[in-house]
């Protein structure tokens, strides 16, 4: 009788434990296939609600009276616009959404409001991405929410700003800071109004690499930018750069942490199946010893028996893996959820995967049932 039928009438005589042992299989395989398929949506998720934070870099004439600038909430000196182009042309910063600003507080309608003009966003080399803000075109504006309240304003009414006419684009919702009094408008359309063709006074970006071991992230975007721009300083704000690594590791440490334990203790499952069939049939391997069975093909029984159970939870693990993560991913990851998507490479490392990790699983009984003495073994009986 050869192994392959011994193992199929293994199989058919302990369905039970067979079960069990395909369940644990399954389970590791399905919760990889799950995590790995979400994954990339996860981590596009937790990069996208961190960025939605807001810009966490301000770089500004170096020159800059920076107590008035906190007082101001902006700098009192300009720059040329060309230093958003130029930093923008730039090779391997650490910068990406690269917007140049010009902000000014003007008198309007008999209330001090902050007048800021927005270009579209910039991209280094290499990292093209989607912008963070919306793009503002000529002739329209966006209004705080305390100045729409005061004057009753909704989209497509029309305002006057310095002798010139505006369209109201949209209304923005509440903020509780300064950007309630604030008027949004295309850079061209500001620097013509307040006379400062081709100035800025600040280009806001956001810091592209949150963990950099050994190094403090500020010190290298200094160094970088006064290498481009030595006429310019840059500033972190640190609250939100160090929220947006905690966040990171957070997500890093959760996940290699719970991958590990749920593989362990599924391979600690198969182990003990796999050890309680042995047992059980200690008389059953005593006679095949006696019957002139090796210790090599009692070994090769279990662990082909393993193998098999590691390609079938393989199979069952990435079609209940993908199918839950198919199912629950869009419903957790809102933002990305067009990320999910079945990943048919993890099918290929499956069938690699779980036979070699149900074997080994099932090393330690195999060699147990390969090396008992089947005298013991059948005085017992």
């Amino acid at each position: 009788m050869s192994i392959f039928t011994l193992m199929w009438k293994e199989i058919w005589h302990r369905k039970i434990n067979f079960g069990l042992s395909l369940a644990a299989v399954t389970v590791a395989v399905a919760f990889v296939v799950a995590f790995l398929t979400t994954a990339e949506a996860s981590k596009r998720e937790t990069i996208r609600l961190m960025r939605d934070m807001g810009y966490n870099l301000r770089v500004i004439a170096k020159d800059t009276d920076m107590e008035r600038f906190y007082a101001n909430g902006y700098s009192d000196q300009t720059m040329p616009e060309e230093f958003a182009y130029r930093l923008a042309q730039q090779k391997g910063l650490l910068y990406a959404h690269l917007l140049a600003t010009l902000h000014q507080s003007i008198t309007w309608q008999g209330r001090e409001i902050i007048l800021t003009g927005i270009a579209p966003e910039l991209s280094p080399p290499g990292q093209e991405k989607s912008p963070m803000i919306f793009t503002i075109e000529p002739g329209t504006v966006y209004v705080g929410y305390q100045l729409a309240q005061a004057f009753e304003l909704s989209p497509g009414d029309t305002i006057n700003l310095r002798g010139k006419t505006f369209t109201v684009r949209e209304c923005l919702s509440e903020m509780g800071n300064e950007d309630d009094i604030r008027v949004l408008a295309a850079l061209p359309d500001v620097q013509q109004l307040l006379g400062m063709e081709g100035k800025i006074n600040e280009i806001q970006a956001l810091n592209c690499y949150c963990l950099l071991p050994g190094k403090d992230p500020l010190e290298v975007l200094r160094e970088q930018l006064a290498a481009v721009l030595p006429d310019a300083k840059v500033i972190l704000k640190r609250s939100i750069a160090d929220a947006r690594t905690r966040q990171r590791e957070l997500m890093e440490n959760y996940f290699s942490l719970v991958i590990p334990v749920v593989i362990g203790v599924c391979a600690v499952w198969i182990g003990t199946m796999a050890f309680l069939n042995a047992r059980e049939r200690r008389e059953e391997v005593g006679i095949l010893r006696a019957l002139g069975r090796g210790g090599n093909q009692i070994a090769a029984l279990f662990l082909s028996k393993a193998v098999l159970i590691g390609l079938a939870g393989a199979v069952l693990g990435f079609l209940i893996g993908t199918a839950f993560a198919l199912h629950s991913g869009p419903e957790i990851f809102k933002v990305t959820a067009k990320n999910v998507r079945p990943m048919l490479d993890l099918l290929t490392w499956s069938l690699i995967a779980a036979p070699v990790f149900a074997a080994v699983s099932s090393f330690i009984p195999a060699m147990l049932a390969a090396t008992q003495d089947p005298a013991e073994a059948l005085r017992e009986e």
